[in-house]
Parts: C-alpha cells; sequence; structure tokens
C-alpha cells in the first residue's frame, strides 16, 4: 500500500491476533460448551467500571471476571467530565438500562496522563483533556508540593480517583436515580501495576446526602 507521497506503507499482518481469539474462545468453550451461547441471549453486568486507557489495566483481568460480568469505560486518567456524552452515556445506559448497581472509578499509579498534567510541556490535543486534572493538582498544590516526583504523581492518582468518584455522583443520572429511590453506590479504588494489586481508597458514596456532605460540607 502507498501512502498520498508514494511512500511504502508497510502493514502488519494481525493473523495472530485472529490466531489468539480462535485459541481463547476454544479454552473458553472446553470450560464451558455454552458459555457463548448464554453470553450472546442477555447482558447483565453488576459493576460498571470507570478506568484509564492504560494498555496494562484490563478491567475485567484484575478482578478476574469473565465476559458480560461487568461493563465498562475507560479514557485517558479516568476522568468523569460533565461535557463527555460518551461517558455520561455509558452511566446512563449501565444505571438505567442494565440496572447496575455499583459503579467503580479505578485509576492507576504511576498513569501516563497524570503525569503529563503535572509537567510544563506542549503534549498537543490531550492537553485540553489533562486540564481537568491540572485543577485538581492546583487545588491541591500545598500537599502536593511537599511531595517528591514520583510520590508527588501517585499522590494525584489518589486525588483525581476522589474527584472522579464525586463527579458520577454530580451526573444526572445518578442524582436522578438516588431522588427516585434507586440504590446506586460509587466506589474509588486504585490498581497497582508494580504488584497487581487493587486498592480501596475509602471512597465509597451510596446516598445524596452523603454525597453532599462530602462534596459541599453539609452536615
Amino acid at each position: 500500500m502507498q501512502s498520498a507521497n508514494g511512500v511504502l506503507l508497510a502493514l502488519k499482518n494481525l493473523d495472530h491476533l485472529f490466531q489468539n481469539n480462535k485459541a481463547w474462545a476454544a479454552s473458553i468453550k472446553e470450560k464451558d460448551p455454552d458459555f457463548f451461547s448464554n453470553l450472546s441471549k442477555q447482558q447483565n453486568p453488576e459493576y460498571l467500571w470507570i478506568g484509564c486507557s492504560d494498555s496494562r489495566v484490563a478491567a475485567n483481568q484484575i478482578v478476574n471476571l469473565l465476559p458480560g460480568e461487568m461493563f465498562v469505560h475507560r479514557n485517558i486518567a479516568n476522568l468523569v467530565v460533565h461535557s463527555d456524552l460518551n461517558c455520561l452515556s455509558v452511566i446512563q445506559y449501565a444505571v438505567e438500562v442494565l440496572k447496575i448497581e455499583h459503579i467503580i472509578v479505578c485509576g492507576h499509579y504511576g498513569c501516563g496522563g497524570i503525569r503529563a498534567s503535572l509537567k510544563e510541556e506542549d503534549h498537543g490535543l490531550i492537553d485540553n483533556w489533562l486540564g481537568h486534572v491540572k485543577d485538581i493538582a492546583r487545588l491541591n498544590e500545598p500537599e502536593l508540593s511537599q511531595l517528591p516526583e514520583e510520590q508527588r504523581v501517585d499522590r494525584l492518582c489518589e486525588l483525581n480517583v476522589k474527584v472522579q468518584v464525586l463527579n458520577v455522583c454530580a451526573t444526572q443520572t445518578i442524582q436522578s436515580a438516588w431522588k427516585n429511590g434507586t440504590s446506586v453506590a460509587v466506589y474509588g479504588v486504585i490498581y497497582n501495576i508494580e504488584d497487581g494489586i487493587l486498592r480501596d481508597l475509602k471512597a465509597q458514596i451510596n446516598s445524596n446526602e452523603q454525597f453532599k456532605k462530602i462534596r459541599y460540607g453539609q452536615p
């Protein structure tokens, strides 16, 4: 194949991925012959996972769940932004259609997006997205400025997760769900790529009263 300027472009063959897929499907069917036929009939996950796009942070594998057991949305630095219709639509579908009651916001230590947000460098288009993380860093500057670089990155990863938990709770979908008496809980967790362990950040919110107390300091 040639590009517009005549330079020959090498296309990588994907045969190995198709072979991997066949081997994976065969291994699943060996354990459970009816797995895929049952899976195709309905989608009934118990959890919505909002995580980072990092290729090393695979939602289902981290918590050892099979396909169909977790609804997943991923973006750079696991953000929940009020103008991101993609993420908001996922949350709405999860709660209102799939009736999911557990929403997990998962960050990870050493996140490249978080690290980039702390650097005074031009990263191009992504800087518009990372502006949300920069705001979190600015609001927590007194704490972050006292830490060495790596600890500063990891602490901001934790703080970012906690803010995104609040952002999930502030969405119209969750507010309406709580108003209507629907049971929905939002959790903040963080993954350590170096040891494979998922850690609870103790940021669970399961009611509007709890949300308002944390976000607005209401009694």
